[in-house]
């Protein structure tokens, strides 16, 4: 097995006595001390080996400069544990340069395992599971194998004349894909980086109350790291001119955004919508009541615009704004006033002059109170004062603004057609505003927390290209099944004011996984063949850098203890809780046994036929 970065900086500091105890255990104090004071000596002995070289030294115009506090953050670390080198390992803070934000106005956000990558299981039996983070400077190579494209298997294309097996994936299908999100994500980024024009997610809010299956209970420090190695990655997904959408509760929002600051950038920051979720307070309550959600809203670069979007007209208030009837045309009117603050000068009106009142002055200029005058725009009170009509016909609405109470997003009733499984699914017409906002027809939309799918189904009714990401199993029956409908023409949600009659397509696959070959061996076993899959489970490479050494120690100490029945439940346990997805470069391992359909379908999908 290859050695990592850590075995290999420990070898070749080894080789200089000056760094080894007399028990033959690695000096860090003395290390750490060379590595602040540019010891000659130590960095010509990192110099001698090309990995530690590739790692920790940048070549810049011919010169080689060395990271000389990533070094010293990386000797610091715990040996052979993937942890994060931040400085908190037992609370957030937040923090600049290591100093508490009242020493300064630039925010970052710190947390334990900051610098590491999560993959995050998603369901509640993940819960259970001790996750590993790890180390983007340690464990970079477990992370490299994490986030390689993967084989896709089962692909199918839903139309509204039946499902079609055998696909090969075009450049305008649409897709849902099943598996764990970091690792679709990663595998998304071989065909559609700096594609995406805009991406929502809902994700898990950390709540630890929802009633769905997903996993909503991380720790505060697991939360963000799992939010942030996504949300890395969704970056690079956008388009330059791309906008992205993250829903949150008040519970994680403060510490969200300072975070998507730094990801995104504070300059990219467009808003933070607040979206009311209830239409009144819950009796309940214990304090005040929750009603509100959050919406953070960032943009790739300046290149990205929000379209115009403007409110429904409220007609009963309008009735009283636009209160006459024109005998010509029996079109709707009301006149408004005709002036705004600051003072102005006079301007002429049918050949007489006309001050503003004090302090204002006239909205338009002389050319075009001339104009509006000869087309009846400008009309007069009894006191000839000018008014300015206009027609309700003609109102666009009210400017969206960034806090949505209005009807038109309200939440879901319990007996609405669109209502699906749980309480945490968005109204239809909730994303429909987002798209209407970020995208025009034929963009591509993201989202790789698609629960019921409602974004994939909004975006099909838009005529919007779409990704769907899920790992939970509901995705067969519940998600697919909505999709299936809306090809076949539903009319739930924004169905009737999109005119949606039905038709389109989507592929759905599923990130290939290769647990079961294993698990079929351990349920034959025999106490004579038990050990030797054990062994053959220990040393799959896919399995070891999911799981903590002190698990597979603890599984060893244990097992020549346990009845036949047990070490296979223990084995099976240890195989399943790993996803083994298969890497597309090993597409070819014919211990794998990758069906022709399926590696037709993969090479399609990375655009390689």
């Amino acid at each position: 097995m290859n050695k990592n970065i850590f075995e290999i900086v420990e070898e070749v500091l080894k080789t200089n006595s000056k760094y080894i105890s007399d028990d033959g255990k690695l000096l860090k104090a003395i290390v750490y001390s060379d590595v602040m004071t540019m010891d000659k000596e130590l960095l010509h002995l990192l110099l001698s080996n090309e990995k530690i070289k590739e790692r920790f030294f940048k070549d810049v115009n011919g010169t080689l400069i060395f990271d000389k506090q990533g070094f010293a953050w990386f000797i610091e670390s715990k040996e052979f544990l993937p942890d994060s080198y931040t400085r908190y390992t037992n609370k957030i803070g937040l923090t600049n340069g290591g100093d508490f934000i009242s020493k300064s106005n630039d925010v970052v956000l710190d947390f334990p395992y900051k610098d590491c990558v999560l993959e995050g299981g998603q369901d509640k039996e993940d819960q259970k599971r001790k996750e590993i983070f790890y180390n983007e400077t340690i464990a970079s190579d477990e992370i490299s194998k994490m986030l390689a494209p993967k084989v896709f298997t089962n692909a199918k294309r839903y139309t509204k004349d039946g499902v079609k097996d055998n696909v090969t994936f075009d450049e305008n299908d649409n897709l849902i894909i099943k598996g764990n999100n970091l690792i679709a994500l990663s595998s998304l980024l071989k065909r559609y980086e700096g594609k995406v024009k805009c991406i929502y997610i809902d994700p898990p809010y950390n709540t630890g109350s929802d009633s769905f299956n997903y996993n909503d209970a991380f720790n505060h420090s697991t939360w963000l790291t799992f939010m942030k190695n996504r949300l890395e990655i969704a970056k690079r997904l956008l388009k330059e001119d791309g906008v992205i959408f993250v829903q949150c509760d008040d519970k994680e929002q403060p510490y969200l955004q300072v975070m998507t600051n730094e990801i995104f950038g504070r300059e990219n920051r467009v808003n933070t919508i607040i979206w009311k979720k209830l239409l009144s307070a819950k009796k309940q309550s214990s304090y005040l009541s929750n009603v509100t959600e959050y919406i953070l809203v960032y943009k790739k670069s300046n290149q990205a615009q929000i379209n115009k979007v403007f409110l429904k007209v409220e007609e009963i208030k309008d009735l009283k704004n636009y209160p006459y009837i024109e005998d010509t045309t029996q079109r709707r009117y009301g006149s408004f006033d005709f002036t705004q603050k600051g003072q102005g000068p006079s301007r002429r009106f049918n050949g007489i002059e006309l001050e503003p009142p004090k302090g204002k002055h006239w909205i338009w200029d002389q050319n075009k109170i001339n104009e509006g005058i000869k087309n009846n725009i400008i009309i007069f009170t009894k006191n000839g004062m000018p008014r300015v009509k206009r027609y309700l016909d003609e109102k666009e609405g009210n400017p969206l603004s960034d806090l949505w109470s209005d009807d038109e997003v309200k939440i879901i009733s319990a007996n609405d057609k669109e209502r699906y499984a749980f309480d945490g699914q968005k109204p239809e017409n909730l994303i429909k505003r987002i798209l209407d906002i970020s995208t025009d027809f034929g963009d591509l939309v993201l989202d790789f927390h698609i629960g019921t799918g409602t974004t994939c189904a909004v975006a099909h009714k838009m005529g919007r290209r779409y990704i769907g990401v899920e790992q939970m199993d509901y995705i067969q029956n519940i998600t697919v099944e909505r999709m299936k409908k809306v090809i076949d023409g539903e009319q739930g949600g924004i169905s009737k004011s999109a005119d949606w009659q039905g038709g389109g397509s989507f592929i759905y696959c599923e990130l290939l996984e290769n647990a079961s070959t294993l698990i079929e061996k351990i349920q034959a076993a025999s106490e004579e063949t038990i050990s030797k899959i054990k062994k053959e489970i220990y040393v799959d490479e896919r399995i070891i850098p999911y799981i903590t050494r002190e698990e597979l120690e603890k599984a060893d100490e244990e097992f020549n203890s346990l009845k036949l029945e047990e070490k296979k439940k223990a084995l099976i346990s240890l195989v399943d809780k790993n996803k083994l997805y298969v890497n597309y470069s090993d597409m070819d391992d014919e211990s794998y046994a990758i069906s022709e359909s399926d590696k037709a379908f993969t090479k399609s999908f990375y655009a390689e036929v």
